[in-house]
């Protein structure tokens, strides 16, 4: 009797008020969105590369040709990728052609000058890197082999599959060696900013490098950086565990601004993180629009959701930010879709949010960004996308995904690619409204 009545009281305390219920389960929920709450935190600093050393004066090939070495000659090549529309040329100053370039690193760019862009033109490289401590010891990639996981084998694989593609701006997510990026990027004249995930998942394990988080990277000599704004998502007014960066970037030679957002959503698959997620997205579309204001945006990032979730039309039914998706635009222009009253995904969510557009439905997208095999199964789904301002900008080329039979039976990561995701790569341009 005596244990029924401590019973009692101890909930007459600890119970919230009736009025306050929804907020105190909605908090309890948000609780569970952070890392391993119940495992001990170990508050390690970026310094694992303290002892990198990269050779000055590097030209493109040159640090792609370093980073072969430092891998070793045993290894494979990275996976091939090429672009939607291709081209053999060697781009000079006059041969600008639809924001298109391509960096021939065995041949034709040894004997000519190096890619250049017009003012107008902007190529984005979006990726989830794959953190370090996560994939190495947390994320049960069982086809992997150990050492292809391992920090040595993976980070000048890093290097080469962000420079080979030769972008003017590069967003990343789950950077966990951010100091090693900085130097590498650094030596081809990147600039960049980074923001760490509050209660990073890194943290709670033994070896890490320090927390996990978003960066972009963007090259000094087009742009200047005008300002940087960085946000932790909240969901129902509550702080989550993710986050965004949204930058401004001045165009050096013409003085047009652009807002650069970049983001890594909650992952794992359930109606409640769905929901969540389309939250984190309401409350990333607020803070990248005042940011912007009136200047064009590209929002990349993980957003870890496929095209059918609520925050996918969400963002595309954003009336202040008018945003489209790269890649769905690149291909529907290049492979137009047959006339017809289907909607190709029937089962698309709309945005109940005040600032919506007409039904926008869920076009083209990629058949994958990210396939991996783990312990409980084979995971094949898009989830990564790149957003841009319709109105003020358009996409010119995309970087295509490899095929089955070359990513091989066992997956990502793997010796010849050191993500479980696969980078996007656009070519946009500015247009005059």
């Amino acid at each position: 009797m005596m244990r029924k009545v401590v019973l009692k009281e101890w909930k007459e305390k600890n119970s919230p008020p009736k009025g306050d219920r929804k907020t105190h389960l909605q908090k309890i929920a948000l609780q569970r969105m952070g890392s391993f709450n119940s495992s001990p935190k170990f508050n390690n600093e970026d310094n694992q590369d303290d002892d990198i050393e990269i050779p000055s004066g590097l030209s493109t090939n040159d640090l792609v040709h370093h980073c072969r070495i430092m891998r070793g000659d045993q290894r494979p090549p990275l996976l091939s990728r090429y672009f939607l529309n291709p081209t053999d040329r060697c781009f000079t100053n006059q041969d600008i052609t639809n924001g298109m370039r391509v960096l021939n690193l065995d041949a034709v760019s040894k004997v000519c000058s190096a890619p250049v862009t017009s003012p107008r033109h902007i190529r984005v490289f979006q990726w989830n890197v794959l953190s370090q401590s996560l994939g190495e010891k947390n994320d049960g990639f069982v086809n992997c082999p150990d050492e292809a996981l391992t920090w040595d084998c993976r980070k000048y694989q890093i290097v080469q599959e962000i420079i080979q593609n030769d972008p003017d701006v590069v967003c990343l997510q789950e950077v966990d060696h951010f100091k090693f990026l900085q130097m590498t990027l650094g030596s081809q004249n990147y600039e960049g900013v980074f923001f760490p995930k509050p209660d990073s998942p890194c943290l709670y394990i033994q070896s890490n490098n320090g927390p996990d988080g978003c960066a972009i990277f963007y090259k000094k000599n087009k742009f200047d950086l005008v300002n940087y704004s960085t946000r932790i998502l909240q969901v129902w007014r509550v702080q989550s565990n993710q986050v965004a960066i949204a930058a401004i970037l001045r165009v050096r030679q013409s003085g047009k601004e652009v807002c650069i957002g970049t983001t890594h959503l909650k992952a794992r698959h359930s109606a409640l993180l769905s929901k969540l997620r389309n939250e984190q997205g309401k409350d990333l579309l607020r803070f990248v629009s005042e940011v912007a204001g009136s200047r064009p945006v590209i929002l990349s990032g993980d957003f870890n959701a496929e095209p059918i979730e609520p925050v996918y039309s969400t963002i595309l039914n954003y009336v202040p930010l008018g945003l489209a998706s790269a890649y769905a635009d690149a291909v529907d222009e290049t492979h137009p879709r047959p006339p017809t009253t289907n909607d190709p995904h029937p089962d698309c969510h709309h945005s109940e949010d005040s600032l919506t557009r007409p039904e926008i439905s869920c076009r083209r997208e990629p058949a994958y960004t990210t396939w991996k095999i783990r312990e409980d199964g084979e995971v094949c789904h898009t989830i990564d996308y790149m957003f841009y301002s319709k109105d003020k900008m358009k996409v010119n080329n995309c970087l295509m995904f490899p095929q089955d039979n070359e990513i091989g039976k066992d997956r990502v990561p793997s010796f010849q690619y050191p993500s479980d995701h696969f980078s996007l790569v656009c070519d946009f341009e500015l247009v005059e409204n």
